[in-house]
């Protein structure tokens, strides 16, 4: 019992997460160009496919689209949902690799850097990270012009905030995984049905209650809720609630992560 208290005590936070945080990004930037085009390309083809494609079948500037077009109600979606994915595939899969496979955690842990050193900063990374792949689609959709407003600037930080809250339960989820193949219960159970409940593709008023219901305890949604209308040129109803429940989501999940992980690699 004593043990369980100690692995879950409050995490020893200091600067030196900044130094895992390098380390990763002076890997990644080697492969910077393949990774941000493929971190592009499937939620290019939703946008286009669906956006274009699904878009013409329907009538323009319709008020469930923010008075918009299909096109542009669906690229603000894109962004928080490829950013989900980025962060999703990072915390889990590549995590996991550093964690398990190679044991990189391990190796720098003899430096003078310790496990919550080495949490904290795959934390940052994983949503800087999911950062730059929401820029490269906002990058996209400024081009296509479908967005005009100086408050479109504002959804980088939301952007971010978006990539901590899903870095945190990809930590839990590699913390439990025996294995890659773990990987597909989180992605099949929670990151596609989320996708398909957070407002991404379609109004949530368009979904029964109880679907909705389910929706406002998803962080998609509360992501979903915060970007899109700053794309739109709106300020968001309630941003406060968005950023919080986002906020809350991260530090529960990364503490809970934290936990486990220490039970992982210290027992």
């Amino acid at each position: 019992m004593m043990e369980a208290a100690a692995h879950f005590a409050p995490p020893s936070l200091s600067w030196r997460a900044v130094s895992v945080w390098r380390r990763n990004f002076m890997v990644w930037r080697k492969f910077a160009i393949p990774s941000i085009l493929g971190n592009l390309a499937d939620p290019m083809i939703y946008m286009f496919g669906l956006g274009y494609g699904l878009g013409s079948l329907l009538p323009q500037a319709l008020p469930a689209f923010g008075g918009g077009s299909y096109i542009a109600f669906l690229a603000a979606g894109t962004v928080c949902a490829s950013t989900m994915n980025a962060a999703s595939f990072e915390a889990l899969y590549s995590a996991f690799a550093r964690m398990h496979v190679q044991k990189s955690w391990d190796a720098i842990m003899n430096a003078p850097i310790s496990l919550d050193d080495i949490v904290l900063g795959e934390l940052l990374w994983t949503a800087a990270k999911a950062m730059l792949s929401g820029i490269a689609i906002l990058i996209v959709i400024a081009v296509l012009g479908l967005t005009h407003s100086p408050l479109a600037f504002w959804a980088i930080p939301c952007v971010f905030l978006t990539g901590l809250a899903f870095a945190a339960p990809g930590l839990i989820v590699t913390a439990l995984a025996p294995s890659y193949d773990f990987f597909m219960y989180y992605f099949t159970l929670f990151i596609t049905p989320m996708m398909l409940l957070s407002g991404v593709f379609f109004p949530l008023e368009q979904l029964p209650t109880a679907f909705q219901a389910v929706a406002q305890v998803l962080p998609l949604t509360h992501a979903v809720a915060l970007i899109r209308p700053l794309l739109f040129g709106q300020v968001p109803d309630m941003a406060w609630l968005h950023i919080a429940v986002l906020a809350t989501i991260t530090v529960v999940c990364y503490w809970i992560a934290l936990g486990l992980i220490r039970r992982r690699l210290l027992s």
